[in-house]
C-alpha cells in the first residue's frame, strides 16, 4: 500500500482525492491577501474549509506571487505561530505549512506542523535535517521561489516535462543518500513557478508522464494566471470552475492531492470522480 507520511497521519493514496485547503495569513497574496491576515479571519477561514472537507490545510505567511515584497523568517513565524497553535488546538486534520524558509519550518514543526510544503524549487540540506528529524511530510516543488524572477524567463532546453522529471531525479537521489523514508515526500511540478503559459498547459497535458515514481503527487494550480489565460477571467477569484477542470484533468492523471482555494466546489467533484474512477 502506498502512502504519504505527514507526522502522525498516513494518507492512503490511490483510494481518494485529497484537498488541501489554502489558508493564507498575508496581506498580498495574488488571490485573498488580507482577507484572513487576522486570528480571527483565518481561524474562521481554517473551520469553515475544514466543514466543507478539506483533508489537509496549508497555511502560508509570505506571498510567493513574482516581485511580492520580502518577509523576514522571523516575522513569516509571528504571522505563523498563532494561527499554528489554534487550529492545533481545535482540529485534528494535517496542518502543512507553505514555506521556503529552515527556520520558520523548524519553529512550525516544533509548535505541530506535520508537513512543509517547500517551495523553494532546490534542494536545501538544512530542510532535509528537519524533515528527518521530525519524521513529517516533506512536498519538494520544482522552480520555486528560489529560481523564479518572473513567470517568463526560464528556457528549459530539454524540454519542460524532462525537466521537471530530472529536477525530482536528483531530488530523489539525496534524499535517498540522507536515508528518509520515501513514504514521507510528496511531488510538485510547480505550476506557474519558472513557467509560461505554454509551459504550464504542456505541463498539464503530459502530467501523466510524471507520475512514475510511486509517490504522491500534489497538484497545485488554484486560481493561477494560465487558468485566466483559457477562461478569459482576469480576476483570479473568477477562476474556480476554470481550476475545478483543470484539477480534474490532474486527478485522471495521477494527482494524488489538489491545493485548492474554493473546497467545497472540489469536494463534491473530487466525490463524483473517486466513485467513478478509483474504485
Amino acid at each position: 500500500m502506498n502512502r504519504f507520511i505527514a507526522g502522525g497521519h498516513s494518507l492512503e493514496l490511490g483510494k481518494k482525492t485529497y484537498i488541501m485547503g489554502i489558508l493564507n495569513v498575508t496581506p498580498d497574496s495574488f488571490s485573498d491577501g488580507g482577507k484572513y491576515f487576522t486570528l480571527k479571519e483565518a481561524m474562521r477561514q481554517a473551520e469553515r474549509m475544514i466543514d466543507e472537507g478539506a483533508d489537509i490545510i496549508d497555511v502560508g505567511a509570505v506571498s510567493t506571487r513574482p516581485f511580492s515584497e520580502y518577509v523576514s523568517p522571523e516575522e513569516e513565524w509571528e504571522r505563523l505561530k498563532d494561527i499554528l497553535c489554534e487550529i492545533r488546538k481545535n482540529f485534528i486534520v494535517p496542518v502543512s505549512i507553505d514555506t521556503f524558509n529552515p527556520f520558520t519550518a523548524e519553529r512550525c514543526l516544533d509548535s505541530g506542523a506535520d508537513i512543509i510544503n517547500d517551495v523553494s524549487g532546490v534542494f536545501s540540506s538544512e530542510m532535509a535535517e528537519l524533515i528527518k528529524r521530525y519524521n513529517c511530510g516533506w512536498v519538494v516543488m520544482h522552480g520555486g521561489v528560489s529560481v523564479r524572477k518572473t513567470e517568463e524567463e526560464t528556457v528549459f532546453s530539454d524540454g519542460i516535462i524532462n525537466d521537471v522529471n530530472n529536477f525530482f531525479e536528483d531530488i530523489l537521489r539525496e534524499i535517498t543518500l540522507l536515508g528518509i523514508p520515501k513514504e514521507h515526500i510528496c511531488l510538485d511540478a510547480g505550476f506557474g513557478f519558472s513557467k509560461n503559459n505554454e509551459q504550464n498547459n504542456e505541463l498539464l497535458e503530459n502530467y501523466e508522464k510524471i507520475n512514475k515514481y510511486g509517490l504522491p503527487l500534489l497538484c497545485a494550480l488554484s486560481r493561477k494566471r494560465f487558468i485566466g489565460e483559457l477562461t478569459g477571467d482576469t480576476d483570479s477569484e473568477k477562476r474556480d470552475e476554470g481550476t475545478l477542470a483543470a484539477n480534474i484533468i490532474a486527478c485522471s492523471k495521477g494527482a494524488d492531492i489538489i491545493r485548492v482555494h474554493n473546497v467545497a466546489l472540489h469536494k463534491k467533484a473530487s466525490l463524483v470522480f473517486d466513485g467513478i474512477c478509483r474504485i
